[in-house]
């Protein structure tokens, strides 16, 4: 039976970006399933104790970009770290995708947040405007159009609402956060720990 990775991340989330085809890498080397669940992150430090950006102290904010930036480097991925329209909400992207999911399957899905992502760390793109995800889910080969209208109903918010409820039940405190066989891993750079917990 094919073990299942828990994927907790959040759409605006440079971390999320940096270990998101990783991820998907990993899976698929070990015929492992992906249960991806994109969670509002604002929710979840509100629980957990986790503060936005602003308001973390000039040190930790100062480190942050410096670990964004040897990451980035060490993994060979492009990235602007303080790019253009951040810091920007994560819930419109975050139900464009998870509507992607609905309709068209998780590999879908999957795609479309990683190209969501990109746009906004790479390609200084805003991704809580709706003419901006439209472009991205037609260039994903979907009616970007349709696909954004049913991000707006009360079922994908439903979804969102529920995977934002189980990051916390989790002990979701940042991310990405993944879960495999009840085990906890925060951080894309604990993906070698994952992979081992996909390999036991």
């Amino acid at each position: 039976m094919a073990k299942v990775c828990e994927y907790y991340f959040a759409m605006q989330s440079p971390w999320s970006y940096l270990g998101h085809q990783r991820l998907i890498a990993l899976a698929q080397k070990h015929g492992a399933q992906i249960d991806m669940k994109p969670v509002d992150l604002g929710k979840v430090f509100n629980v957990s104790g986790g503060l936005p950006l602003a308001k973390r102290p000039p040190q930790r904010q100062a480190y942050r970009l410096l670990e964004m930036k040897r990451w980035s480097e060490r993994l060979g991925l492009p990235m602007n770290l303080q790019p253009k329209f951040f810091p920007v909400s994560g819930d419109p992207s975050a139900k464009l995708v998870i509507a992607a999911k609905l309709a068209h399957g998780t590999d879908a899905a999957l795609a479309l947040a990683g190209n969501i992502m990109q746009a906004l760390w790479v390609e200084e793109k805003n991704i809580a405007d709706g003419a901006t995800l439209i472009a991205l889910a037609n260039a994903a080969g979907h009616d970007g159009e349709a696909l954004l209208k049913s991000s707006e109903t009360a079922s994908v918010q439903g979804e969102y609402d529920e995977f934002t409820n189980d990051a916390i039940a989790a002990s979701m405190f940042g991310a990405p956060w993944y879960v495999v066989d009840g085990e906890a891993f925060w951080g894309q750079d604990r993906l070698d720990f994952v992979e081992e917990a996909l390999q036991k």
